[in-house]
């Protein structure tokens, strides 16, 4: 569903900006409760805020066309992971990591990084990341943007839930197993192709970039650490749905409908959930910035700009 009144956005004044906004694209390393945490930036500190939440096995380089694209309406913001990007991993002695604990981190990020109310897009991970921050503080979000990441179980490929099913219920050491197994660039690549719509025409800078990370033992491990805690993030979707039920947030869902692992039913219970939210299908993969991106921006800038306006405060954020 298309507000309409919000789409009479001045787009040719986004795009002439998005020059000086490339310009000003900076990268960072804040220290948040002992992670070192890799971020880019982009736009006045002064505008409202989105922030960027990539998935798996990605970073936020994920992001780097998406970012100057809207740096001349908003401050942008996309952190890494720890253990993901170019962010640190945790020492192995702090224990295992998951959904909670980069839930923790992000929160941390959030209220360091920003002022005021803030827009998510969440991709893949960010989705459970990025659901868990928008429940623990509905105060700070001004609006969501879901972009091939479930919150129900309609969301995903029966084969893949069956998988994390049954996973779940797995010895440990077999569960590790199997979790290792996926965490390799052949799934990166697999991720950025299966679906998509010109597969031959990507650029693979998409996902060799991610090779850097998944060459590093202690990033395997992270990674490891979060395909095992996949399953813990179905028992929270009752909540995540509750709160979009109660809250109806803002609502842009942009879903690649060719995703081998979460499917375009996942967009449209979404759309049940927040029926006044706009739902673009895409033919294209799970990573539907890649070919789908400048689509995308241009919906985000036409959707969000001005009721952010409206709705953004200046009140300080205040994380656990």
């Amino acid at each position: 569903m298309v507000r309409g009144r919000w789409r009479t956005l001045p787009l040719c004044a986004c795009l002439l900006a998005c020059g000086a906004a490339a310009q000003s694209m900076s990268r960072h390393t804040i220290q948040l409760h002992g992670d070192s945490v890799f971020y880019r930036e982009a736009g006045d500190p002064g505008l409202p805020t989105i922030v960027l939440l990539h998935g798996f096995p990605s970073s936020s380089h994920m992001f780097r066309d998406l970012m100057p694209a809207l740096a001349g309406q908003f401050h942008v913001l996309a952190p890494d992971y720890p253990g993901m990007g170019y962010s640190a991993a945790p020492p192995e002695q702090r224990g295992a990591v998951t959904f909670d604990s980069l839930a923790d981190t992000i929160e941390r990020f959030v209220a360091s990084a920003s002022q005021g109310k803030v827009i998510l897009y969440m991709q893949d991970f960010g989705g459970p990341v990025g659901m868990r921050l928008a429940t623990r503080h509905p105060e700070w979000i001004a609006g969501l943007i879901f972009q091939n990441t479930p919150v129900s179980l309609d969301g995903w490929a029966p084969d893949r839930l069956a998988a994390v099913q049954a996973g779940a219920a797995a010895p440990p050491a077999a569960r590790r197993a199997a979790a290792a197994s996926r965490v390799s660039l052949a799934t990166a690549q697999f991720l950025h192709r299966q679906g998509a719509r010109q597969p031959e025409q990507l650029n693979p800078d998409a996902w060799l970039s991610d090779a850097y990370a998944l060459g590093l033992a202690d990033d395997r491990r992270v990674m490891t650490d979060l395909q095992v805690d996949i399953a813990s993030n179905l028992p929270l979707y009752a909540d995540w749905q509750a709160y979009l039920k109660a809250r109806q947030p803002p609502t842009l869902v942009v879903w690649g409908d060719g995703d081998p692992l979460f499917p375009p039913a996942g967009a449209e219970a979404l759309r049940q959930l927040v029926p006044s939210a706009e739902v673009v299908h895409y033919a294209t993969g799970h990573f539907a910035l890649e070919e789908e991106g400048a689509d995308i921006a241009r919906r985000i800038l036409a959707y969000f700009v001005r009721p952010v306006r409206a709705a953004t405060d200046t009140a300080p954020h205040t994380s656990r």
